[in-house]
């Protein structure tokens, strides 16, 4: 039996058998590696780090998407920074008033491997017509969008290293203040915070985004497959409250979601008090 073996933190590591090593590959911006197991099904890393598996994708996608899709019925355009497994497109499209998607992810091999062997996430994205793929730089992608011209961002990044390194930046959250609409909403990885490296990214993203945004929260899911299990997204937005959503609008929709539903969300903002207390909320 093989293991594919991750550092969660210094003194304590995270393992997952696998039988097949499919591919290896080092492109410009990072290492990709795919890998099939039993348990958790196709997954890849980046640079070592696990990114998405066929067991729990839905979990991630689901969180990063339908809860501003909730908060407003009236979203016609989307950014999705990153995100080249597809997963996070692929629950965007499942909303026909959506018109258009936009997808900047800056190395365009991840998205190609994810449509050979993750096709659960990648399949059918591009196909779409309301899809535009961008394979350049998300940080630059943003600087020359237009003002307020779209109602929704996703920040699907990896961490707070490497390439994901400038989507933590103030510089980076300005840029996106000004491309949303008046209603617009920004979601981002928002890390751990449970190890201390993880929670100091945290920090400091929340922190920078309480200073551009008037309206920001940070919600929780459960990651199995994620240091510690236990992570979050930033919601900021310039006029719309996470808290008060129409659930029967949503669920007109008739979305068949496997972790997403009106009553988690409510509750995936309430946070633990440690979390709060690391937040510096009240």
């Amino acid at each position: 039996m093989k293991w594919y073996t991750e550092d969660w933190s210094e003194e304590c590591k995270f393992s997952i058998a696998y039988d097949k090593h499919l591919h290896t590959e080092q492109t410009p911006f990072q290492k990709i590696d795919f890998y099939q197991g039993k348990e958790f099904g196709t997954f890849f890393t980046l640079d070592g780090l696990m990114m998405v598996n066929e067991k729990d994708e839905f979990i991630y996608h689901d969180m990063i998407v339908h809860p501003a899709m909730a908060t407003n019925p009236n979203i016609k355009n989307v950014l999705i920074i990153g995100g080249g497994d597809g997963g996070t497109a692929r629950e965007v499209l499942r909303y026909g008033f959506v018109e258009n998607v936009v997808m900047a992810e800056i190395d365009e091999r991840v998205f190609r491997l994810s449509q050979q062997y993750l096709p659960v996430t990648a399949a059918g994205v591009e196909e779409d017509p309301r899809m535009t793929l961008h394979f350049e730089d998300g940080l630059a992608y943003v600087k020359n969008a237009a003002d307020k011209s779209f109602d929704l961002i996703l920040v699907d990044s990896t961490d707070p290293i490497s390439v994901g390194e400038g989507l933590f930046t103030t510089a980076f959250y300005e840029e996106c203040h000004r491309v949303l609409t008046d209603d617009g909403i920004l979601i981002n990885q928002h890390e751990s915070p449970y190890f201390a490296e993880y929670a100091e990214n945290m920090k400091k993203a929340h922190h920078k985004i309480k200073a551009i945004f008037p309206i920001t929260h940070v919600y929780q899911y459960h990651m199995p497959t994620y240091p510690s299990g236990h992570w979050l997204f930033g919601f900021a937005s310039k006029s719309l409250s996470p808290l008060q959503i129409d659930e029967q609008q949503w669920q007109s929709y008739g979305l068949q979601t496997k972790y997403y539903n009106t009553d988690l969300h409510r509750g995936a903002f309430a946070l633990p008090s440690y979390v709060r207390e690391k937040l510096g909320h009240e």
